[in-house]
């Protein structure tokens, strides 16, 4: 597989990588092995100043940071910018918080004291981190911040579109004082899984990427008999209850559905609207969608649409439009001026959609917002469940408590109340179903590659 910087908007390929040989690989997990054996040994002070630091460096280089992500996957620079704000945010919380979070407790057992069953957090040694390229930082700091707090060291495969984004993420560490090797960025091709999953020096491995990606690691590290956590693709619901806020439903439904292009594992996929609101919100969402959406340069603070991230996402996308046409659904363009350059992919909407096609079980990566029409709740809550991923999803009310018993029903990992599903440091992430297993962030992604070993004491002068 090829490792090029290839710029969405002009179309140039900006620079190329040459994928790494066997050798390399091997190089590169132990560069990453030797840092984790001087890692570890730190004390959780000096660790935390290295994540300080890396914050810093961030937050006061922030549009020079921005803009290699704009040109390597086409994202708003601006929606780039935001990226490295919540980068900021997580490396920050672990500062804060990951003392408390990797802090011993003690378990009660039947004939011992209250602190003679201890349980202590300790690191395993090196992940292996596969990341996809949308969110080419967040992506990155979601499995390093925590893992870094925790002792470990991260071998990087990114995706090969956003080779430099990968090589800044491995800069920034070295740059805030980490040993050398703690991020190693590998650009390795998907036949190095079966190396670095062999390899003792490796101990588990982290995933965010499509279904296929998921299954194909997953099942190389059970052959390893080695931890994985997979986060895959989504569909989210957005589900509009009949006493919801309607302008604010399909204000947030416009963000929700078109931020990052689209391109967002839990951005509102598909809006279940209650069957008395239905017309209303669809046309006002037509409406909102033709006034905010402008496409454009995304260096341009005007442009509100970037472009996909590149031209195999746009032939993907066509595909997948084309068929759920093919399959009897209504699909209407919005109609938006879109520039005679770059990527781009015309906003839609499709409804009409019939039950049992594969439509209704279709991930859409990009500006195409699927409608059904709710007869009452317990349809739209079908509806939601009628997916094979479960990653995030919304309920929108203006009475929380039920909004709440709605989201208890809805079987996803994730419920956001009157908001598209979030990422926020504070909140753990992750899915169920085929959006794959485990959590990232907070003390649940944080103890996802520790060993959480048992100390147990006894009185060597007591009774038997």
């Amino acid at each position: 597989m090829a490792y090029a910087t290839t710029n969405p908007y002009t179309g140039k390929v900006e620079k190329t990588f040459p994928t790494a040989s066997a050798t390399e690989v091997d190089a590169a997990i132990a560069k990453a092995h030797g840092a984790f054996l001087e890692w570890k040994e730190l004390p959780f002070e000096e660790r935390a100043e290295v994540l300080h630091r890396a914050a810093q460096i961030l937050a006061e280089n922030k549009r020079a940071y921005a803009e290699i992500v704009t040109r390597e996957m086409g994202k708003l620079v601006a929606e780039a910018e935001a990226e490295i704000d919540i980068c900021v945010g997580m490396l920050e919380y672990y500062v804060k918080r990951g003392a408390d979070e990797m802090a011993p407790h003690f378990v009660k057992a039947g004939g011992l004291g209250d602190t003679d069953v201890m349980v202590v957090n300790e690191p395993m040694g090196v992940i292996y981190a596969v990341e996809p390229w949308n969110f080419p930082y967040y992506q990155v700091i979601r499995i390093c911040a925590p893992q870094f707090t925790a002792g470990n060291a991260i071998l990087l495969k990114h995706a090969s579109i956003v080779p430099q984004s990968a090589l800044a993420m491995e800069d920034l560490f070295a740059k805030a004082g980490a040993p050398e090797g703690l991020l190693t960025a590998v650009f390795a091709g998907h036949e190095a899984t079966a190396q670095v999953l062999a390899d003792p020096r490796v101990r588990g491995v982290a995933l965010t990427g499509s279904e296929g990606a998921g299954a194909a690691v997953a099942a190389e590290a059970g052959r390893n008999l080695k931890k994985s956590t997979l986060e895959l693709g989504g569909a989210d619901a957005y589900v509009v209850l009949e006493d919801a806020d309607l302008d604010k439903a399909v204000q947030w439904a416009v963000i929700g559905r078109n931020w990052n292009a689209g391109q967002v594992c839990v951005s509102s996929k598909r809006i279940i609207v209650a069957d008395a609101l239905y017309d209303d919100f669809v046309a006002k969402y037509r409406a909102r969608a033709r006034q905010n959406l402008v496409a454009g340069d995304p260096m341009d603070s005007a442009t509100t649409l970037a472009p996909l991230s590149s031209q195999d996402a746009v032939d993907q996308l066509t595909r997948q439009v084309e068929h759920a046409k093919e399959e009897g659904a209504t699909v209407e363009e919005i109609g938006i001026e879109l520039p005679d350059q770059g990527t781009f992919f015309q906003p839609m909407i499709i409804t009409d959609i019939p039950e049992g096609s594969d439509t209704r079980h279709t991930e859409f990566f990009g500006p195409v917002a699927q409608f059904y029409r709710a007869k009452d709740e317990e349809d739209a809550i079908r509806i939601a469940n009628d997916t094979p991923f479960g990653l995030g999803g919304s309920v929108f009310s203006r009475d929380i408590h039920h909004a709440q018993a709605v989201a208890r029903r809805i079987d996803t990992g994730m419920v956001y109340i009157n908001q598209p599903t979030g990422v926020k440091a504070e909140i753990p992430f992750g899915g169920t179903k085929r959006s794959g297993y485990g959590r990232e962030l907070t003390e649940l992604g944080l103890k996802e590659f520790v060993n959480q070993k048992v100390v147990a004491v006894r009185d060597i002068d007591g009774e038997f």
